[in-house]
């Protein structure tokens, strides 16, 4: 038992996951309640084309009947419609693609939930999440929060978690970050709990797998375009500095304007092969429902042009299209998860980035700009999107992530 208890309420999800989190809270004296969240209604899109939300509520009561905590149920779905499939909808329709798993966390679980659960007299909301929380205190007395990678780093999901402010942090716990998912199975099958076995879910965050098109297509209508596709000699003529490996630890800003900003294509610069519904409906670096044929490689999409309604498509995973050595991120999409380490303009630092879930953290620079964050990576990356999220490490390797951005470019 704790010296202290502590009141906390788990994000019970129906889950093995949280599941855990919950059992090892209760088993560690701690006060635990389980709240289950629904944040979807509509079924339009769905692959499953029901409503799932009621078999995971199910799930989660007897997960919570055999730890023996309480269980609650709150309906957050009309603060998730307007903070998460609102948001998305208007990204695709600016033709970015967005990421509603980080913003479900910083606008629901760590914020609706989280006020929900103080309600109920809650002082932490835990979650299943695989990253972990450490605290220290500095000069001047004030706690500082630290998010790490989960020590499992084929799950580590503190990429989710990029948007989350201090305030949150200190209520935030992750019961299972230090732990691996076959541990956390077998602890939930010595345990008998129901939800042991049960398979990790997959697709939007609380609305499940789509047909996303199909799901876009609630607000977002059809429109006919051409693919056109880029060919290789295309970039004979143009300068090869973006795709350059190793990185300067200084640049001017038109450089870094340079190597941050994309290709521009026009149908002129390659043929057309075919037809789609919408550039708003596909992302960049996406190879699949195109349904064009007659390549000996995959055909894959290197870049999205909105206002003419434009797919531009290159064949091969090494299609020079795909690559780009830099990204922009703007002034007011910056956020700072430890505001200590804040740059100011004009600064720069290493760091190690992704920019999206379970890829590899990549050696970059960051170059703090008035403008901007311009973040210049040693290697060539595959697939910038707009619209995605770049997140940094510390480059030491203690794998703390410390501040994230929307990707303007």
């Amino acid at each position: 038992m704790v010296e202290k208890p502590l009141n906390i309420a788990v994000g019970l999800s129906g889950g093995v996951d949280s599941s855990v989190a919950a059992l090892l809270l209760k088993r560690a004296g701690h006060n635990v309640i389980a709240i289950f969240m629904q944040n979807w209604h509509d079924t339009d899109g769905t692959l499953h084309g029901e409503c799932e939300w009621e078999e995971e509520r199910t799930v989660a009561q007897l997960v919570a009947k055999k730890i023996g905590i309480p269980f609650y149920f709150v309906d957050l779905s009309e603060t998730y419609r307007k903070r998460v499939v609102d948001y998305m909808f208007s990204e695709y329709a600016h033709g970015r693609t967005p990421n509603p798993d980080v913003l479900c966390n910083r606008e629901i679980k760590f914020d609706a939930f989280l006020k929900y659960a103080l309600e109920l007299g809650a002082d932490y909301v835990a979650t299943g999440h695989y990253c972990k929380k450490e605290q220290f205190t500095d000069e001047s007395g004030k706690t500082v929060y630290r998010i790490l990678a989960g020590d499992d780093k084929n799950k580590d999901q503190s990429y989710f978690l990029c948007q989350l402010s201090q305030e949150q942090l200190s209520r935030a716990i992750f019961p299972i970050g230090g732990i691996s998912k076959p541990q956390v199975r077998e602890i939930a099958r010595q345990a008998g709990l129901p939800s042991a076995e049960k398979k990790d879910s997959q697709g939007i965050c609380f609305v499940g797998k789509v047909d996303l098109p199909l799901f876009l297509q609630q607000k977002l209508r059809p429109r006919q375009g051409n693919v056109v596709e880029i060919f290789r000699d295309f970039y004979n003529s143009r300068p090869a500095f973006h795709l350059e490996t190793g990185i300067c630890e200084s640049y001017s800003s038109d450089e870094l304007e340079t190597l941050s900003t994309p290709v521009t294509y026009t149908p002129q610069c390659g043929k057309v092969i075919g037809r789609h519904n919408g550039v708003q409906y596909y992302t960049v670096g996406q190879r699949h429902g195109l349904n064009i044929g007659g390549h000996k490689e995959s055909i894959f999409i290197i870049s999205l042009d909105l206002p003419s309604n434009t797919i531009y498509v290159g064949e091969g995973q090494s299609h020079p299209g795909l690559y780009r050595k830099a990204l922009k991120i703007e002034s007011q999409d910056i956020h700072w998860i430890r505001p200590d380490m804040e740059m100011a303009p004009g600064e720069s630092r290493d760091a190690l980035v992704r920019i999206r879930y379970r890829q590899p953290l990549q050696k970059a620079r960051l170059f703090r700009l008035c403008e901007g964050m311009y973040i210049v990576f040693d290697m060539p990356q595959r697939s910038i999107t707009p619209g995605q999220f770049a997140v940094w490490y510390t480059a030491d390797g203690n794998e703390e992530m410390t501040g994230s951005g929307v990707i303007y470019r």
